[in-house]
């Protein structure tokens, strides 16, 4: 089987668009390929990048979906703003500079409204001020990060929740449990934690500038955990982050 036959799973989001389950980080942390980027698209047939104004990448990001060929309107692409952009008109602008720098005619987020690093009472906060209930929340998740309570409620709020860091940046790597399951599958522990990410129905976001990582990161769609596996790795969850805790700001 190709990998650009490989069919990725969609989920969808409030407004009746659909995005694709797994994607690519082009994070600042570890830098930025743009080879790799090309290759997940052409290669591998990706079609979910996501970044960030603050990454510094995007006229990088731009070359490259231009490079692949792979028309606009097949891709999924998410931006997100530095709190220095919040407000109406400061949004704006600084979302169509972003499509400039990139080549772009429009964002992804332009059509769908997300956040990041939002927990309950920002969310709470939210319905207060602001008349759309954002369609996306994106934070850390993985076996050892499993916001529960804060998962629940972007459920009953028909927010998609949407994971990075599935890999605990490497933590979880040596983790006994993860070893074991991935020597019983004939899998890496990269490969293991990704696809219980997705299989939990989460949007994954992971990254990496390696080609190598790259597809290995796709073949996740190959396979399937078994119950058990899903069960082993979800009792793993301890609470530990790897990134900040959003809980923090008021």
């Amino acid at each position: 089987m190709s990998l650009t036959s490989v069919s990725c799973p969609t989920v969808p989001l409030s407004n009746g668009l659909r995005i694709p389950i797994l994607g690519l980080g082009t994070s600042h942390r570890g830098g930025y390929c743009h080879d790799a980027v090309v290759y997940a698209l052409t290669d591998c047939g990706l079609r979910h990048i996501d970044t960030a104004k603050y990454y510094g990448c995007e006229e990088e990001l731009g070359k490259a979906i231009k490079e692949s060929g792979v028309p606009r309107s097949d891709l999924w692409i998410t931006n997100k703003l530095w709190s220095a952009d919040y407000g109406y008109e400061s949004a704006k602008k600084t979302c169509l500079d972003s499509c400039s720098n990139m080549g772009l005619e429009y964002f992804g987020v332009c059509r769908a409204i997300g956040v990041s690093n939002f927990v309950v009472h920002h969310l709470e906060q939210l319905k207060e001020d602001c008349s759309v209930v954002p369609h996306v929340n994106q934070m850390e998740y993985h076996p050892f990060q499993q916001p529960k309570d804060l998962m629940d409620y972007c459920r009953q709020e028909g927010i998609v929740f949407t994971g990075f860091s599935p890999l605990a940046r490497g933590e979880l790597l040596s983790n006994p449990v993860v070893c074991q399951i991935a020597e019983k599958h004939q899998r890496t522990p990269s490969q293991i934690c990704i696809r219980w990410s997705i299989q939990t129905g989460i949007v994954t976001i992971p990254k990496s500038t390696k080609k190598s990582r790259v597809q290995e990161n796709w073949e996740v769609l190959k396979f399937q955990l078994e119950e058990a596996d899903m069960a082993a790795l979800t009792s793993l969850h301890d609470g530990r982050r790897v990134s900040w805790d959003p809980a923090t700001v008021e």
